[in-house]
């Protein structure tokens, strides 16, 4: 493939509704644009955009697929993103190295959530975009039908340049809106009849909004002269560069119909990376800002937006150049590690096929593999003039399970394996509960971690199970006591024989331990103290209740006695333990369970089932503020009620609904609930 100037490049999201087609529309225009010699299909495995084991197996996109194709002149990189919610990581990723948005949307679903969530993250970047409303050969497409859905969820600067001729089984064609022409087969034909009306209608719609970009046009629009085609096309180009217009065009991409119009459209309508603002660059040796503009000859810059880790192939690195050159076998310096990295072979992607090239020039995207120290959002750059662009804002993980191997021996592999997954993706988070010794693996949803189980099984070998964790409850007392703990034994030899008297008392939350020596006249020897609260500290460890640890204890040591033979650290220490057993039993003890801190931020109408599901997780709610037509809403709700709940919210609100969740204080569990629990922790130490 050859090299491009930057004002012929055109780097375009491919985003929508899952099961909208995006990757066909990838595929037709590949196959149309002869990148490829087969047309790829997703429902028998041959796309060359859903390449990864897991997308053939499962018929959808998983990973945002690079491929790039060459149109009358131009090369438009397309950046086909995943339209379910568990990888929307990957949808960020690829909004935020883009230039314009193509937004996918099916003929017969019309406007579901998936679409008004990638058009919000399109508007959070304010990127220029084109609606494509695909599957117009399918029973049931209405173009009008959806654009009017469209019209009145986006507002009035959506307007078609395109209409259809025919649907469903009848869907033969497209008429041009602006130049007048329809095309059938490919082919200029004339415009039926009973579509002449419908095209005068939408082609004044688009006299009118592109008139507006323009002062001059407007004048002579209000003052009743005709625009010419020249002055229509200039207006639209304007104001589709700027957001003021998004085009509506329409096709079907499984029989190849409209993708041809739809390239055109990209390339007269979509800005390239040299129409875009410049990139706010922040230099790390001073934090200042600047701007830094398209420039092949600019200093160099070029952000990491995705990393593939492949145990053959080893980690390719994905990336956009966003000034200057990065070329093959040459150095970088890594801004964000602060580190040189050497750059191998750079490579083109077009899905799992790597073409070599020599250089990646700004505004294009392309890969190198095996990078040492480079991750996901870093920035590579010329060692003189360090930059830090702006990072892909990635959504937190959200939903954990705990893993768990199916055979022993596997955990090093599974801990490597994940680690890798992990630097691939980083909605992955992947971490070690201190508490309860569990290896716990978060993510966007259960299809996420499904997938990502999957991959550890296939890519390194390893086996695991996924359950529910274990919640890091904690044991403390409310009441004080004074108990005995004495250990004496006698068989031949040796004996053993420690004596003490503690005090128990509960210490304020987050207080943790306290141990207090009151020790007069020698009762118990110095020598032996300190092993005294060995078998404190040791048993608060294992918990008594339950066998969680214990907290927000004071202990005092105010008396015992000891035997001048048979005592020792050892007896001293088990003599500790079984009073502060004793003692913590009859000190009223309590269960504590973890309390996070819920911030639900939703559409004012599921308000009331929010608050309704809340309240039965036993959560208080704290506070409601409206936002824009949505509400946030503050609660601190249990942990152990809160695993499952992106997957709730996601039912309540069909995909509307955000959450962030964080530790907030411990707090006594219910007696019923608490009485569950100890009788189930019984039982699993039984067992073992």
């Amino acid at each position: 493939m050859k090299s491009y100037n930057v004002d012929k490049i055109r780097n375009i999201a491919l985003v929508g509704h899952g099961g909208c087609g995006k990757t066909m529309v990838a595929e037709a225009m590949l196959y149309q644009t002869k990148a490829v010699d087969r047309f790829g299909q997703v429902d028998d495995g041959t796309s060359v955009m859903d390449h990864d084991a897991e997308e053939i197996k499962r018929k959808i996109s998983i990973n945002t697929s690079l491929a790039p194709v060459e149109f009358e002149g131009h090369k438009i990189n397309l950046l086909d993103t995943p339209g379910f919610f568990d990888f929307v990581g990957e949808v960020k990723a690829g909004v935020r190295v883009a230039d314009a948005g193509l937004v996918v949307v099916c003929a017969v679903g019309g406007v579901e959530v998936g679409t008004e969530k990638v058009w919000a993250y399109l508007d959070e970047r304010d990127l220029p975009r084109i609606v494509f409303i695909n599957k117009m050969d399918r029973e049931n497409a209405n173009f009008h039908q959806v654009y009017e859905a469209l019209k009145a969820k986006f507002g009035n600067k959506l307007i078609p340049v395109q209409i259809p001729i025919g649907a469903a089984e009848n869907f033969k064609g497209i008429v041009d809106v602006i130049t007048g022409k329809a095309y059938i087969d490919g082919k200029e034909a004339e415009v039926p009849a009973e579509l002449k009306d419908q095209v005068e209608e939408y082609y004044h719609l688009l006299l009118e909004a592109a008139a507006e970009t323009d002062d001059e046009l407007l004048t002579k629009y209000l003052e009743g002269e005709e625009l010419t085609k020249e002055e229509v096309l200039s207006g639209f180009r304007k104001g589709t560069m700027s957001n003021q217009i998004v085009p509506v065009m329409c096709g079907s991409a499984l029989k190849n119909i409209g993708i041809d119009a739809l390239m055109k459209k990209v390339v007269e309508a979509l800005p390239s990376p040299a129409d875009v603002k410049p990139e706010i660059v922040t230099n790390p040796q001073n934090n200042e800002e600047t701007e830094l503009k398209a420039d092949p000859n600019g200093p160099t810059a070029a952000l990491v937006f995705k990393t593939m880790a492949d145990p053959f192939v080893g980690k390719l690195t994905l990336f956009r150049v966003y000034s200057g050159k990065v070329k093959s076998d040459s150095s970088l310096w890594n801004a964000s590690q602060n580190q040189e990295e050497r750059i191998g072979q750079l490579f083109l992607i077009k899905g799992k096929t790597q073409i070599p090239v020599a250089e990646l020039a700004a505004g294009d995207l392309g890969a190198v593999a095996k990078l040492q120290v480079t991750k996901t959002n870093d920035t590579l750059c010329t060692k003189g003039a360090p930059y830090l662009l702006k990072k892909v804002d990635f959504p937190t993980p959200k939903f954990t399970l705990a893993v768990v191997a199916k055979n022993k021996g596997d955990e090093d592999k599974i801990s490597g394996g994940l680690s890798r997954l992990e630097d691939e993706d980083p909605t992955l988070k992947v971490e070690k509960d201190t508490t309860t010794k569990e290896m716990l693996i978060s993510g966007l949803g259960d299809l996420h971690l499904e997938v990502t189980i999957s991959k550890l099984h296939k890519k390194f070998g390893a086996q695991v199970e996924l359950k529910d964790p274990k919640i890091p409850y904690k044991e403390t007392i409310k009441g004080k006591v004074q108990v005995e703990g004495k250990h004496k034994k006698q068989s031949g030899g040796r004996g053993q024989y420690g004596h003490v008297w503690l005090e128990l008392e509960p210490l304020p939350p987050g207080g943790n331990f306290e141990f207090v020596d009151k020790i007069f006249g020698g009762a118990v020897p110095r020598q032996y103290i300190p092993a005294v609260e060995k078998g404190v500290r040791e048993t608060m460890e294992e918990g008594v209740l339950a066998g969680y640890p214990v907290v927000d204890v004071k202990v005092t040591l105010y008396d015992g006695s000891y035997h001048s033979v048979d005592s020792s650290e050892m007896a001293f220490k088990i003599a500790a333990s079984m009073a502060f057993k004793k003692g913590f039993m009859d000190a009223n003890p309590i269960l504590l369970e973890p309390i996070m801190n819920v911030t639900v931020t939703v559409p004012e109408e599921y308000m009331g089932d929010i608050i309704g599901d809340l309240n039965k997780k036993r959560g208080r709610i704290l506070g409601m503020d409206p936002d824009q037509g949505y509400q946030i809403i503050r609660a601190h709700v249990p942990l152990s009620e809160m695993f499952k709940y992106a997957i709730d919210l996601r039912s309540i609100t069909q995909g509307r609904g955000e959450f962030e969740m964080e530790f907030d204080h411990y707090e006594e569990v219910p007696a019923n609930q608490a009485e569950a629990i100890i009788a189930q922790s019984k039982a699993e130490a039984a067992k073992e």
